[in-house]
């Protein structure tokens, strides 16, 4: 039986680092680098320039809204839940609560942090936090002019439902769908 690593070590040496593109968004850069086996290449990475952020609203009733939306990427129709980018300055729970506001309306007296996840993380810095938001109240939505979004209210066990059947596939929605469902079926 092997021991566990060590994992504050880190097996692969950076020659050097070059930006290659950057956007208010994220930067692109491309290391040169000696890898764990001692062979020399390259290695690209993404680094983003906001935390990513998911929110799993749930009403008294066990409903959840998800967000309906072209994702410009995959070229295709997406559900997931209400989610977007805070600022690495800024406090995470602020944030999630803007973008809840922003394009559901909802707001939240009660709020948990449910998950920290890294969503790419061969290719990517992105952090993500997942929030659940309960004790509801609704109000007005606040879309951006980049968005065209379509709202859903549903049960939660629905959308639960619409992961298993891989109908919502951003990981960042399985995730803090999968794992609110079960912090609440376990209350």
């Amino acid at each position: 039986m092997q021991p566990f690593p060590d994992e504050s070590h880190n097996p692969w040496q950076v020659i050097s680092t070059e930006v290659k593109y950057q956007n208010p968004w994220i930067s692109v850069r491309e290391d040169q680098v000696i890898n764990p086996r001692g062979g020399r290449g390259i290695y690209g990475v993404v680094s983003m320039k906001n935390k990513a952020l998911g929110i799993v609203p749930v009403d008294a009733e066990g409903n959840t809204w998800l967000v309906g939306q072209y994702r410009y990427p995959l070229d295709e129709y997406c559900w997931e839940i209400p989610m977007g980018g805070g600022p690495v300055e800024l406090d995470i729970l602020e944030s999630a609560q803007r973008e809840l506001r922003e394009e559901t309306g909802l707001q939240a007296r009660r709020w948990t942090n449910i998950a920290r996840l890294h969503t790419s993380n061969s290719v990517t810095d992105e952090e993500g936090f997942v929030f659940l938001a309960e004790d509801l109240e609704q109000g007005e939505t606040e879309h951006e002019e980049t968005e065209e979004l379509h709202l859903w209210k549903l049960p939660l066990a629905e959308a639960v439902q619409m992961v298993m059947a891989n109908r919502i596939t951003d990981a960042i929605s399985v995730a803090g769908l999968l794992k609110a469902s079960l912090i609440l079926s376990n209350r």
